[in-house]
């Protein structure tokens, strides 16, 4: 076998990546900020209206509702979801019985398109027809507003974007905790460390780029979310349910505001960059402390 050691045959060897990659994911995202400057609706030829589009979402009463119902998604997730994955990991790492079929179990929602997920968990919170105020009504008490509402939809979104990602990010924690050097954890053992002592200071400081990796992940998956509110509230009544994306989606195809709709597109962008450059900056200036 010949080493490929020539800068132009690595070159030729990664240009085929570098033009797909061009012509499929940064030509539309520059595209796509270019029309965020315009006013077109599908047709005829945009007309450049410069941050006209996004001063016009700042006076979008909608627009704030949708990025405050993904805030409250955004933070509901990840307080949670991280700390309950951990924990899945930590007990599915003992020998126990059938734990390689628990696994598979937990990460079995991972695996279900969103749209799906959406469906099945209609069934489980619909006002009307959903089991969970069955059962409540069965005990006598009042149906419940988890979705469609003024104040729980947001936190039910959270709790479905849960439960469809738990098994995914405890999979990235149990491999990260296979990945654990026994030597570290049996020479702390014999230094008279308990096991919450061992948590606290060996393995978790020792998964901190686990945990950056899980955490930029799921940042980026919930600045995605749009099926499960499509399917669970379609996001009404009235865009109180909706999140950036699937607001997105309504002025872009529904109202035909092509340029504002990009708007959001980029609003959603740089927001999703900046949580994530901003966790990976404390979570970097963590490990220097």
């Amino acid at each position: 076998m010949i080493w490929v050691s020539s800068r132009w045959k690595i070159l030729l060897m990664v240009a085929p990546a570098v033009v797909l990659f061009t012509m499929f994911v940064v030509y539309p995202v520059l595209y796509s900020v270019w029309f965020s400057f315009t006013k077109f609706q599908g047709f005829g030829t945009p007309e450049f209206i410069g941050f006209g589009n996004y001063a016009a979402l700042g006076q979008d009463p909608f627009f704030w509702q949708a990025l405050q119902n993904t805030v409250v998604i955004l933070v509901v997730s990840l307080v949670l979801l991280i700390p309950l994955s951990f924990a899945l990991a930590l007990l599915l790492r003992r020998k126990i019985p059938g734990g390689g079929a628990l696994r598979a179990l937990v990460f079995g929602p991972a695996i279900i398109a969103p749209i799906l997920a959406g469906l099945i968990w209609v069934f489980i919170l619909d006002p009307k027809i959903g089991l969970i105020n069955r059962l409540l009504a069965g005990i006598g008490v009042a149906p419940v507003q988890w979705i469609g509402g003024d104040t729980l939809t947001p936190y039910a979104i959270s709790l479905v974007f849960i439960w469809s990602s738990i098994g995914f990010a405890m999979t990235i924690f149990y491999a990260g905790l296979q990945l654990l050097p026994g030597d570290v954890m049996e020479a702390s053992a014999l230094d008279g460390a308990t096991g919450w002592q061992q948590l606290r200071f060996v393995t978790i400081p020792m998964m901190r780029e686990t945990f950056a990796i899980v955490t930029v992940l799921l940042i980026t998956n919930i600045f995605k979310i749009f099926e499960l509110v499509y399917m669970l509230t379609g996001g009404g009544p009235v865009h109180r349910s909706e999140t950036l994306v699937s607001y997105m989606y309504f002025v872009t195809f529904t109202n035909q505001q092509y340029g504002s709709g990009m708007a959001i597109a980029v609003i959603v962008t740089v927001l999703g960059a900046i949580v994530s450059a901003g966790y990976l900056a404390l979570a970097r200036r963590g490990r220097t402390a």
